[in-house]
């Protein structure tokens, strides 16, 4: 019998569109740390070595194949001078709009990352769990992209206006964010991160048509995604993403983070040779389902982008909700180490078809 793969391995031969031992499975829980430990959301995240803790025992718990020290998107509103809103049940969310005018935008300069506290914590613990695992398991950095973070900065409505009405204010607040993310993601990279998510939502044809996407949001993955000092995947968080698939494939990232809403065999056929997949468990539905319905949505996933390899199973947003319970964590986990072992030879043997699951 071979020896099995580490996590490492798993994923690096995954995201080199080859077919490791098994599918990878990266289970993105951000929250469920808090419950490990018994803390709440809000005192978890508040130190550095909570989120290492809390990794390390979800690791050990349902043993997928990443650290995910992520903590929430609204750090990024903080780093700017924005308020962090919790709550006892959910992600932590951005609080008012930092830019009220669209004339703030004229003063606005990007954060050092030195001088941002949350940041700081999570260097701290990306750095304490490479410290630990070393090259056996992935960590997972996390930056928001420049084109999508302005919906926290200064609101959905104003920024839509914003890039319509005013370019060259919507191309200087671009520049600043540009180059707050390339200190932050490459920070990261410093600390131990082994790839940076670039959780890019506006991009997805859900929100913006194509045609916007590839004059703004592409040029800015584009030099963002290359000034970093290590490879990316690519998010759009539960967006739809099939018409501009290869113009994501054009911004240089090696993975593409997928909804639960589109055709994943489809998008395999689409990002063959291209792009390495990610996705697509329905989080939203994943808090009622059995555990008879998880593996089935593992099997499903597994038939439709496993093949060939190039396929990591995960949730469709990049974040499990609070409400996914271990029952369900558990399912997912031993449906993938029982489905997604290569070769994937009951896809043929069955016949297997979506609807059968």
């Amino acid at each position: 019998m071979s020896t099995p793969m580490t996590s490492m391995q798993r994923t690096l031969t995954t995201l080199g569109h080859q077919e490791p031992d098994r599918v990878p499975l990266f289970l993105l829980t951000t929250m469920h740390g808090a419950r490990e430990l018994g803390l709440s959301i809000q005192d978890y995240f508040s130190r550095a070595d909570n989120v290492v803790e809390g990794q390390l025992r979800l690791l050990a718990r349902f043993g997928g194949d990443c650290l995910y020290p992520f903590a929430h998107a609204a750090l990024e509103h903080e780093a700017f001078g924005g308020e962090v809103i919790f709550s006892d049940n959910g992600p932590p969310n951005a609080g008012a709009p930092v830019i009220r005018q669209p004339q703030d935008i004229d003063r606005l300069q990007p954060p050092r990352v030195a001088d941002c506290p949350g940041l700081q914590r999570t260097l701290q613990a990306q750095r304490a769990l490479k410290a630990r695992v070393g090259d056996t398991v992935p960590i997972v950095g996390v930056v928001m992209s420049p084109f999508s973070l302005p919906v926290m900065q200064m609101g959905f409505d104003r920024y839509l206006e914003l890039m319509h009405e005013q370019p060259g204010r919507m191309a200087q607040l671009m520049r600043v964010n540009e180059a707050f993310a390339v200190e932050w993601g490459n920070a990261q990279l410093a600390a131990g991160a082994t790839f940076i998510c670039y959780f890019d939502p506006v991009s997805s044809s859900s929100i913006v048509p194509p045609a916007l996407y590839r004059q703004i949001g592409q040029p800015v993955a584009q030099r963002t995604l290359q000034a970093l000092h290590g490879p990316s995947a690519t998010a759009v968080a539960s967006g739809r993403c099939a018409p501009i698939v290869a113009d994501i494939a054009a911004t240089g990232t090696a993975a593409l983070a997928v909804s639960g809403l589109e055709d994943l065999a489809a998008l395999k056929a689409a990002a063959r040779g291209r792009l390495a997949l990610l996705g697509n468990l329905n989080g939203i539905e994943m808090r009622r389902w059995t555990p008879q319905q998880a593996e089935a949505a593992v099997k499903r996933a597994i038939a439709q982008a496993g093949p060939g390899g190039g396929f990591i199973l995960c949730d469709n947003h990049g974040e499990i909700p609070w409400q996914v319970g271990d029952e369900v964590l558990h399912a997912i986990a031993d449906a993938t180490r029982r489905w997604g072992r290569y070769p994937l030879q009951w896809v043929t043997e069955e016949a297997w078809e979506p609807e059968a699951a």
